[in-house]
């Protein structure tokens, strides 16, 4: 079911459209989840820490792609708010001929690099053979990634949440008893989870494709559209390859803390890959909020509806606090438990380092929550760039204050931990102040930035 996000009561339409994306994307996590907590509870700390490590950069290689999945969806989103077909049609070729070359550039050197890895993360020996294992078959599901993500951002950018969810939830099903099945029953190892999840993303990736084709016409266009104009494509890619630059950026700067992580040794790393996925799973749903709350921005934006735009941004805020207060009191309070969900009750050295991340980390979500919707709003109003300053700023913060307090032998590893909500909170003072001033200008809708 499409939902026009024009009409009806703000809140109520913002939330029925966001909560399948919420849903959807926990159970995207339980591709990585199920991996990790199969992997440490039966393989051992070592393939806990090469999965981990291993998420990570997956998460960076994946997010360039997903970067300008998103990035096309803002300008769909747009398009379908004019009620502009033509545009729409255009876009959508344009934009999977620009994607699809870079998947088939990113899959090539993804696999080129393979043996470079060990030295750019900093792995250890004893860690090594096992995460080269697992890279050698996860980096085969680049392109199912997406697959999945191009056609789940045109059907949400047209108002329909419902079915990329259906199709994560087979796909997260299937992953699941396909890890027990690799690594429990025909004893496959770190490889064994990897397959899993490569043959699950590649039933939810060609799925949500056929089924995209088969019920979208916009998706069917004739002859003439493949033609694609110079300008389509200058418009496809301001959005998308800035997009793509804010989210890679993003990952980029975790990719140098992973690094950073790894040189305190396999305890630390073990901690960081259970913790970081505790970590993402509590804030994940204001996150796909952000990501809904921009089609919501996006199609009101081309539908020149400013004071529903203003209402939209008032109640995002109020209910993504909301949602942050909450979870972070209950990662506060269970951070040892669901840390045991990951390690073994005898680790007990990986154990409390994890605690001790997640009790930092929990305490500030609120700040990434209101970066996520800073970013929506950004990327929705045609200021792709401004989602950039932010996560430099976030990122950049990251970065160097792990490398510099880390350093500090009195600190050490708690200095990483503490990087992560300082950029959090100077980048969203950033994005509220350039809102604050330039408010006005960001509402109104300029012939300029959406094509004309």
């Amino acid at each position: 079911m499409n939902i026009n996000l024009t009409k009806g009561p703000v809140m109520g339409s913002m939330l029925y459209f966001a909560v399948p994306m919420i849903l959807g994307n926990l159970m995207q996590q339980c591709y990585n989840i199920a991996d990790t907590l199969i992997v440490g509870k039966y393989l051992g700390a070592n393939a806990l820490a090469a999965v981990g490590s291993s998420f990570t950069l997956m998460t960076f290689l994946t997010s360039i792609l997903l970067g300008l999945c998103m990035g096309s969806g803002a300008v769909f989103s747009i398009r379908f708010g004019q009620r502009d077909e033509q545009g729409l049609q255009d876009g959508i070729c344009g934009s999977f001929i620009l994607i699809a070359v870079l998947t088939a550039v990113l899959n090539i050197a993804a696999f080129c690099s393979l043996n470079q890895i060990r030295f750019l993360l900093q792995v250890p020996e004893e860690v090594w053979g096992i995460m080269r294992e697992y890279l050698s078959v996860i980096f085969g599901g680049i392109t199912a990634t997406f697959f999945y993500n191009y056609f789940a951002s045109f059907l949400r950018a047209i108002g329909n949440s419902m079915v990329p969810l259906i199709f994560l939830a087979v796909s997260a099903v299937l992953n699941i008893a396909l890890d027990l099945w690799f690594v429990l029953g025909i004893h496959r190892g770190a490889a064994g989870a990897a397959e899993a999840t490569v043959i699950s993303q590649y039933i939810s990736g060609i799925g949500i494709a056929v089924y995209a084709i088969v019920k979208c016409p916009q998706l069917r266009p004739d002859r003439s559209h493949w033609h694609v104009r110079l300008s389509c494509i200058r418009e496809i890619a301001g959005f998308s390859v800035l997009t793509c630059i804010q989210q890679s950026v993003m990952n980029l700067g975790i990719l140098m803390v992973q690094g950073l992580v790894n040189s305190f040794g396999p305890v630390v790393m073990a901690a960081f890959a259970a913790a970081v996925k505790i970590d993402a799973f509590a804030y994940m749903p204001v996150q796909d909020f952000g990501n809904a709350f921009s089609t919501f921005i996006a199609q009101n934006y081309g539908a020149g509806n400013e004071k529903r735009i203003q209402a939209g941004l008032k109640g995002a805020v109020m209910a993504s606090a909301a949602f942050c207060i909450v979870v972070s009191m209950a990662v506060w309070v269970f951070a040892r438990p669901l840390m045991m969900l990951f390690v073994n009750a005898g680790e007990t050295e990986i154990i409390a380092e994890g605690v001790r991340y997640l009790h930092i980390e929990g305490a500030f979500y609120c700040g990434i929550g209101c970066l996520f919707l800073l970013y929506g709003l950004y990327r929705a109003v045609s200021r792709p760039g401004m989602s950039v300053v932010l996560t430099v700023i976030s990122l950049g913060t990251r970065v160097v204050l792990a490398y510099v307090l880390s350093a500090i032998p009195s600190i050490g590893v708690v200095g990483i931990w503490w990087s992560v909500p300082i950029g959090w909170i100077l980048a969203d003072v950033t994005g509220f102040v350039y809102y604050f001033f330039h408010r006005k200008e960001l509402l109104r809708i300029r012939d300029d930035t959406i094509g004309a």
